[in-house]
């Protein structure tokens, strides 16, 4: 998916680190999200909860977005022209609804609810995600994953997976990336990450065993969720700092709760990020602009859209500045 802020914000972030904090209950510290427009004159609106300025990464996970449900006749469904990405991952995973994806890889493939599409961007990528004619509903969410300095201009990839459901205490969790619950995905990451899909029956209570070297981030897409001691409402993220081995999740709703389970280590370098790319330094982002514009053989051409791709918006005025998580407790 693309971010096609007009004006997207310019992000040098790093995780901070402090491991002076003592060891005691896991505090859990609850994100907002905010509402983007994705675009368009009948805009579909997403809720955004990272970045933002509290805390701009989990683990690898540096971008969240969390959509639906709408009705696609209302907003015309989603249509997201060709658009580069640099130095990340993509992570697709709905719902409700179905998504055509095309990449300069050549890769074809429909997005469908628990099928994980992960599109590796690396030195440069670009795509076009289009709903189709059989979908009346738009629901789930996309997440970026920074790569590490070693591995940010590695060679465009594209992986799906389809994660067989497992049952814990009245709850069906879905591993798209990483291992929990004794089930583990063999898709290719290039950090430890964590994330699944966790739907818990009415009044269902599970503890699930995590790494205690990962910090995590629970979305809740729907249901009146409480993580651990605290209480959290559907679009908010609740964020676990490392040192935690296991969380419980309760559902204090009398329908089902659905949500998102994301972890990985501490991402410790500064990375650089604006509109759909990541690099290391505002020079990064300049030429990868650039390139975009002028239709560089870096992005490739994306194969079988029906339109024009879309435009790199305007550079802020100003050369990037670092901003990064809050120092750990």
């Amino acid at each position: 998916m693309s971010n096609v802020e007009a004006e997207p914000a310019a992000l040098r972030c790093g995780a901070a680190v402090d491991d002076s904090r003592p060891a005691e209950e896991p505090r859990v510290d609850v994100l907002s999200a905010r509402d983007v427009p994705l675009g368009g004159p009948r805009a579909m609106r997403v809720r955004r909860t990272l970045p933002q300025r509290s805390r701009t990464l989990i683990g690898a996970w540096c971008f969240a977005d969390h959509y639906g449900p709408v009705d696609a006749a209302t907003v015309g469904g989603m249509d997201l022209p060709p658009h580069p990405h640099t130095g990340l991952q993509t992570v697709s995973w709905l719902f409700s609804g179905e998504i055509e994806h095309r990449d300069t890889l050549g890769s074809h493939a429909l997005i469908r609810p628990g099928e994980m599409n992960l599109m590796t961007g690396g030195h440069g990528i670009a795509h076009s995600e289009v709903s189709t004619p059989n979908t009346s509903v738009i629901h789930g969410v996309q997440l970026w994953v920074a790569l590490p300095e070693e591995h940010r201009n590695t060679a465009r990839d594209f992986q799906h997976h389809v994660p067989e459901a497992v049952r814990v205490d009245g709850t069906e969790i879905k591993v798209f990336l990483g291992s929990l619950a004794g089930s583990t995905s063999p898709v290719r990451t290039f950090t430890p990450l964590l994330g699944a899909e966790i739907v818990l029956e009415p009044r269902a209570t599970v503890t699930l065993a995590v790494d205690p070297a990962f910090e995590h981030g629970l979305l809740v897409d729907s249901g009146d969720v409480r993580l651990i001691d605290t209480a959290l409402r559907p679009a908010e993220l609740g964020y676990v700092p490392c040192g935690t081995d296991a969380v419980t999740v309760v559902n204090e709703s009398d329908a089902p709760a659905r949500t998102i389970l994301l972890g990985g280590p501490p991402f410790e370098e500064e990375i650089v990020m604006w509109w759909n790319f990541i690099g290391r330094s505002h020079e990064d982002i300049v030429r990868a602009r650039e390139e975009w514009q002028a239709g560089s053989d870096r992005f490739g051409e994306v194969e079988g859209y029906a339109g024009r791709r879309l435009p790199a918006p305007a550079l802020p005025n100003a050369v990037i500045t670092p901003r990064g998580n809050p120092p750990r407790r």
